[in-house]
């Protein structure tokens, strides 16, 4: 009955508006590229001071949820991941946009990312508490092996050719040393230039390497960037249903990838959104169809970026560490209102907690007619304009997404060297997925490894830090796993079909 009476008060038309204009505005930022979710949470956050805690709480998770989602749109039609979360969906969204499919894309976006994010809010409210504890057991070294299981996705993200994969990927790993260390606090590489001194910042390098090279090929080229096939205002959702249905195992390992790596303080859906769409490929019988517009790749992707929204919410709660920063500006939040985290917040404050999931649950489904409708005028509009208008748009638009994180013209800089320095590494083959890839875990493999040998160095044994705990070797052998079971897969397939 106690559940029944959160749902009622998480239902009260003043929390449904909050929630449908949190759904509303979050898409809306989200799909501005260079907008992150933390940045659609935190410009809004001030609107939420003279709010109630629960209505505030509500609202801010709306917004959240609403633009990982969002940034899907600028992913699938014009390349460029509108939040960082979305950088995997460019892959085969993009794709199916060219060839014409950008209405289904969007709708499989929308459907993959209300699944995700139901089964992450689920996640918050059946397994919070165990599952905060096993994050908790997580250290330096962990993170080390996880940083290194996510970089054997680089062999997914190859385009069929190892070396020129794991050249860019090493080429991201050398760009995540610029700057201050992590660990030691030397700076490296920054050639006296107090630009470089804080490192190159993750979101102006993923629109230059995936957005820059497409510009510049549209304009290179007198092709329509769209192709433009029957009907391009349909939601075509009778035909997503379908595929999503065939998909269904897709759609749950996404959705519990990005839940369980949401979970992981600092992990984040970038993250998320990789592992789930680096698995879905090695488990496919169809891997070289991804990259050329798959649907399964949209489908992981956006399931798993949305599955995070609650499995980052688990630390957050629980524990009072931010899953991800956006958290982190939701955890801000909790302490303006008077709210304060940990174990017993699920006993001593539990109608406030499951008021708000039930609205984390409200602000999901209501992203599903928010998102179908805006998808299906954003599709029709971005195939109608003309390329002289929209390259200049998009353009300016990555500009002020690179500008507006820290205001510093340093980071537009950035984004311009490393566009041209991705579009000219292409033309010999070599892809900037990998790049991106190293990039998001070089400080995280590093500030493990650092720490664990600081640590293993006082203790008096190093290989023991590394090679001595248990969720460690576990990380180990799925690495181990992940590295040799597709040649191992591809060779029994070969001794069958003989």
């Amino acid at each position: 009955m106690e559940l029944v009476g959160y749902a009622a008060a998480a239902a009260t038309p003043y929390n449904l508006l909050l929630a449908l204009a949190g759904v509303t505005a979050g898409v809306v930022l989200g799909a501005l590229p260079g907008i992150s979710s933390t940045f659609a949470v935190a410009v809004l956050l001030p609107t939420t001071f003279t709010m109630e805690p629960v209505s505030a709480l509500i609202f801010l998770g709306a917004v959240y949820t609403g633009s990982t989602y969002g940034g899907a749109y600028s992913a699938i039609l014009v390349n460029t991941p509108g939040t960082p979360q979305n950088i995997a969906t460019t892959f085969d969204g993009y794709p199916m946009a060219r060839r014409g499919d950008g209405n289904l894309a969007i709708t499989l976006a929308c459907l993959a990312s209300v699944v995700g994010g139901l089964v992450g809010a689920v996640a918050l409210w059946a397994v919070a508490p165990p599952l905060a504890r096993v994050a908790l057991a997580f250290g330096p070294i962990e993170y080390f092996w996880l940083a290194v299981l996510g970089l054997t996705m680089i062999a997914s993200l190859s385009e069929g050719n190892l070396l020129k994969g794991g050249i860019s990927g090493c080429l991201g790993l050398a760009l995540s040393l610029v700057g201050v260390s992590v660990v030691s606090g030397d700076t490296r590489f920054a050639f006296d230039s107090p630009a470089l001194v804080g490192g190159i910042n993750l979101v102006p390098a993923v629109i230059g390497l995936l957005c820059i090279p497409v510009l510049i090929d549209l304009v290179a080229v007198p092709q329509p960037h769209l192709k433009r096939e029957g009907s391009v205002g349909g939601y075509r959702l009778r035909e997503a249903l379908r595929i999503c249905r065939k998909s269904w195992g897709t759609l749950t390992r996404g959705s519990l990838i990005g839940t369980g790596i949401g979970v992981l303080p600092a992990a984040g859906g970038s993250i998320a959104s990789l592992v789930a769409y680096s698995e879905t490929r090695r488990a496919s019988s169809r891997p070289e169809a991804f990259g050329t517009g798959e649907p399964e790749g949209v489908l992981s992707s956006e399931s798993a970026n949305n599955a995070t929204v609650g499995g980052g919410l688990i630390p957050t709660f629980v524990l009072g560490i931010p899953g991800t920063p956006a958290d982190a500006v939701i955890l801000g939040a909790l302490l303006i209102h008077g709210v304060r985290t940990g174990p017993s917040l699920f006993t001593e404050r539990a109608p406030l907690i499951y008021t708000f999931i039930f609205g984390l649950l409200i602000a999901t489904l209501l992203m599903l007619p928010v998102g179908l409708l805006m998808g299906r005028y954003a599709y029709g509009a971005i195939v109608s304009i003309s390329k002289t208008f929209l390259v200049p748009l998009v353009a300016f638009f990555t500009i002020i997404g690179s500008y507006a994180i820290h205001n510093d013209v340093n980071d537009v800089v950035v984004m311009l060297v490393l566009g041209v320095f991705g579009w000219l590494i292409a033309r010999v083959g070599i892809p900037a997925a990998p790049m991106v890839l190293g990039l998001l875990l070089g400080p995280i493999a590093e500030q493990g490894f650092g720490q664990g040998v600081i640590i293993g160095t006082a203790t008096g044994s190093v290989w023991a830090q590394f090679f001595g705990r248990p969720i460690a070797l576990a990380i180990i052998a799925l690495i181990v796993v992940t590295l040799f079971a597709p040649y191992v897969l591809r060779r029994y397939t070969r001794r069958l079909a003989a």
